[in-house]
């Protein structure tokens, strides 16, 4: 699994993919927090220490969303298109090795990106500006396990083609339709939309961005990504026992 890891990061890194991506999520970042500092300054009588980070958090989910199914569309996709993922297969490496050492590699990635942005908060306490550390590391917790959600979600997609192209759009579209599924409330009624709220991602999102730790969105959050990992693993395995390419 080790060995996979490293392959996949060296895919990563030797390429453009990963270094176009991380610097995407920078710069937008970037200008989010400048813009929502700029807002909160002018208008005043906002809790920076917290307001502040609610937003700015929300805002580099939305970041995620776009461009994390770019991290996600090649890892089997482009194995399947180029014949090597049959030869993963004549190593002794199970399936589920497979799906977790690419995943791993993805996780990497994604800590790579936010890191980054810690900056952020860095620059405020050289100014003297409240930042509320705890809150701060709640709602950085909750991106993290965002991203690993949206992760899975992705490597399941690129398990089912050998598009690229295909892959990264059905897992944009995957991750759009769990962001707006509670929108419509008039429409849906109220025992239907508790239903979606459970089960929607970004609305347990929304206690880690005002800066707590509900442990039910902890475990949904791991366990959404745990579902969608275990059926990556069974998605290969069909296509092994039924001899797909």
């Amino acid at each position: 699994m080790i060995a996979i890891i490293r392959k996949e990061l060296v895919s990563y890194f030797s390429s453009l993919l990963a270094w176009v991506v991380i610097t995407l999520f920078l710069g937008v970042s970037g200008f989010y927090f400048y813009s929502n500092l700029s807002f909160f300054l002018l208008s005043g009588g906002f809790d920076v220490a917290r307001g502040l980070w609610q937003f700015q958090l929300h805002d580099m989910r939305q970041i995620m969303v776009s461009l994390l199914p770019l991290l996600t569309m090649r890892l089997f996709a482009e194995e399947r298109r180029l014949g090597t993922l049959e030869l993963l297969w004549t190593y002794p490496l199970r399936d589920v090795e497979i799906v977790l050492g690419k995943y791993l590699a993805s996780l990497l990635v994604l800590l790579l990106m936010l890191a980054p942005t810690l900056v952020f908060p860095a620059l405020l306490t050289q100014t003297n500006a409240p930042v509320a550390i705890g809150a701060l590391l709640a709602g950085y917790l909750g991106l993290f396990l965002l991203g690993a959600a949206f992760l899975a979600c992705g490597i399941l997609v690129s398990a089912l083609t050998d598009s690229q192209v295909l892959a990264a759009a059905v897992t944009f579209s995957l991750l759009l339709l769990f962001w707006i599924m509670t929108w419509n409330e008039a429409a849906v009624g109220a025992p239907v939309l508790s239903v979606l709220s459970r089960l929607s991602l970004f609305d347990r999102f929304y206690v880690f961005s005002r800066g707590g730790i509900d442990t039910r969105d902890v475990t949904f959050l791991l366990l959404f990504s745990a579902v969608f990992l275990a059926w990556t693993v069974l998605a290969l395995g069909s296509r092994r026992w039924r001899g797909v390419k």
